[in-house]
């Protein structure tokens, strides 16, 4: 059993909300959604919610046989859920075209992108593409999957009369970064590599992503909104590399804690609800708009970031 002790802020909700509470009574039939890490946690919670609602809800997943049987138990509680299982590992770029240059062309439209996988505070190590891992994974994967998945969404918005809506997970902790916010020059120097601070520089990547993509399908004038989210702290496997994060958020901070269909709501909220009807370039916790640090909110990081990671991704 968990307690918070919360609020509820302008949108009616507090940390308290289920997943349920936030989507009751909004129908999602007619509305299609991927979503990354489908397969434990804060993701396979948003899975069976948005199925519930009704949403034809897609599973892309690293490991196929656990998403199988996620869709399983989802079907078993929904019958007639709408889910399919496809393949994807975020953290190689290679992976993320694979799946991108699949799901075009099975003809499907795209409402609703979640960006939810990610790994936390785990010790060095380089990605396929030879990248910072927690960099790769938690940021750059999803940057290049919603890139390739852009113009399917714009269309679909158009063709529905419908905003998209693409939702990336971040953190409270990108509060906790590297000097400078973002390490450009030393990206995947294992040397002076700091397993939080890379963490919290992955998810500060997050937030500024949303906010020079927002500014940017504004500019353009593209039915798209994009908003990025802290779920709250929640005992889930992703914080299994860090003793010092179980022992000290997991006990010191126990009755802060959500359960996952709590922290599963804001993720849900920003999908489905409303509320946020052509809300874009923010970023919430508990359901509600939330302030986010000054790092965040630099437009000119925002702007260099999106051109490194284009560089990165290119070819890709």
């Amino acid at each position: 059993m968990t307690w918070l002790i919360a609020c509820k802020g302008e949108s009616g909700f507090s940390a308290k909300n289920t997943a349920e509470d936030v989507t009751k009574g909004i129908d999602g039939h007619g509305l299609t959604a991927i979503i990354t890490g489908p397969t434990s946690g804060i993701g396979l919670e948003t899975a069976r919610v948005l199925a519930l609602r009704g949403v034809h809800v897609v599973m892309a997943a690293r490991n196929m046989e656990a998403a199988a049987k996620c869709k399983e138990d989802i079907i078993k509680g929904i019958p007639g859920a709408r889910i399919d299982v496809m393949k994807i590992d975020v953290s190689s770029l290679e992976s993320v075209r694979n799946f991108a240059n699949e799901y075009i062309s099975m003809g499907l439209p795209l409402n609703i992108l979640i960006c939810n996988a990610g790994v936390m505070m785990s010790p060095f190590s380089l990605s396929k593409d030879g990248i910072e891992s927690q960099f790769a994974t938690n940021y750059l994967g999803h940057f290049h999957l919603t890139n390739l998945l852009l113009d399917t969404m714009k269309v679909t918005a158009r063709n529905c009369g419908r905003e998209g809506r693409i939702i990336l997970t971040s953190s409270l902790l990108h509060r906790t970064t590297y000097k400078g916010g973002i390490r450009f020059d030393k990206l995947n120097d294992e040397q002076s590599y700091n397993s939080s601070d890379a963490y919290g520089q992955a998810k500060l990547a997050s937030i500024l992503h949303a906010k020079e993509l927002a500014r940017r399908l504004k500019e353009e004038g593209a039915d798209i909104t994009v908003n990025v989210l802290h779920p709250g702290v929640i005992p889930t496997n992703l914080s299994r590399h860090s003793s010092f994060m179980s022992v000290f958020i997991y006990g010191l901070f126990k009755y802060f804690q959500k359960n996952i269909p709590q922290g599963a709501s804001t993720t849900c909220y920003l999908a489905l609800n409303p509320q946020v009807n052509g809300v874009s370039g923010e970023y919430f916790a508990d359901n509600n708009v939330a302030e986010p640090t000054a790092y965040a909110k630099d437009a000119e990081l925002a702007k260099k970031l999106w051109e490194f990671s284009m560089e990165l991704t290119k070819s890709k």
